[in-house]
């Protein structure tokens, strides 16, 4: 749930002011970027790139604009614009992601596992109309063009299956798809325009692990019924309640952000351990609710991660069966 680093201080350093797809199309300096959080002890690496990589690669263009996210230069606004977007982009368009991947594994060793991320088509065709995170806009546009709307949500899931594909191909333990907005839909359309997409794409790669974000969605029972092997938790879900009732599945989450960034690295301590003993040390991955806001002090990120290896060495103290990967 690592955002594009703009908390770390190494990151900035790294990225120096230089415009976000330019420093994020370089293999070597998106490498590097993607290492940084190494430092900490994770247990995991997510390549750097931006959700809207793969609409590049299909043929669109977009600026990141402060406080709005990305903007596309032209925003599809007809069955022609959509119909123009090439569906199953060569690998070569993407390339630089791939290098990236080769790079960070060659730097890994097999030390730690990769994990490569995709846009579910409501929020990645959110950004290419142009409406980005403001839902109701978004609507607007499905009602005032379905027919422009369902082209386009085709063409990114045909787009989307076969990126995912050549990432795992390449060496990707494991992929999340991120469907950051959808949430906010009212439950008919979250069904139509956004869980039968993450549905389609999910059932056409069942061999690679998987994990489905949607940003605080009240729909869990459709989450769990998406495909995904892995559900990420927002705050308003009950991890314990969540690992009962579908004991099947394995679960993300689930400390507050807004608590990483705001609070004290005591306040930090006291909801990681309450995490943990929700997550019981079974089908749970320590994580989030969101992204690491920008305004984090590292010191809270560094007492998270810290939690959780404490507590991983607990288990391999009083349990090594379980501490096994």
């Amino acid at each position: 749930m690592r955002q594009a680093g703009r908390w770390d201080p190494e990151f900035m350093k790294l990225r120096g002011g230089r415009d976000f797809y330019e420093f994020s199309e370089s293999p070597d300096a998106a490498a590097e970027a993607s290492l940084l959080p190494r430092r900490f002890g994770v247990d995991a690496i997510i390549l750097f790139y931006d959700i809207t990589t793969l609409a590049v690669a299909m043929g669109m263009q977009f600026t990141l604009e402060p406080n709005r996210g990305p903007v596309p230069a032209r925003p599809v606004r007809s069955e022609s614009d959509a119909a123009a977007l090439v569906a199953r982009p060569v690998p070569d368009r993407f390339g630089h992601v791939l290098e990236l991947l080769r790079i960070v594994r060659r730097e890994l060793a097999g030390t730690l596992p990769v994990l490569v991320f995709a846009s579910a088509p409501f929020t990645l065709a959110s950004y290419c109309v142009g409406t980005g995170k403001d839902v109701s806009r978004t609507l607007e546009f499905i009602r005032d063009q379905p027919k422009t709307w369902s082209l386009l949500s085709d063409r990114i899931t045909e787009a989307t299956v076969n990126f995912v594909a050549e990432l795992c191909r390449a060496g990707a333990d494991a992929y999340q798809l991120f469907d950051s907005w959808a949430g906010d839909l009212p439950r008919a359309d979250y069904e139509t325009w956004s869980h039968r997409y993450q549905r389609e794409i999910f059932a056409a790669r069942t061999g690679t692990p998987s994990i489905l974000f949607v940003r605080e969605c009240p729909y869990l029972d459709l989450m769990a019924e998406s495909g995904a092997g892995m559900i990420s938790l927002g705050t308003s879900h009950d991890l314990a309640a969540a690992r009962a009732r579908w004991p099947d599945l394995s679960f993300q989450g689930n400390v507050d952000h807004d608590l990483l960034a705001r609070g004290t690295p005591g306040e930090v301590r006291a909801a990681t351990e309450a995490c943990l003993r929700q997550g019981g040390g079974r089908r749970h991955v320590l994580n989030l609710n969101h992204g690491v806001d920008r305004t984090t002090p590292v010191e809270n990120f560094v007492e998270f991660v810290r939690m959780a290896r404490a507590a991983r060495a607990d288990d391999a103290t009083n349990s090594p069966e379980r501490a096994k990967p």
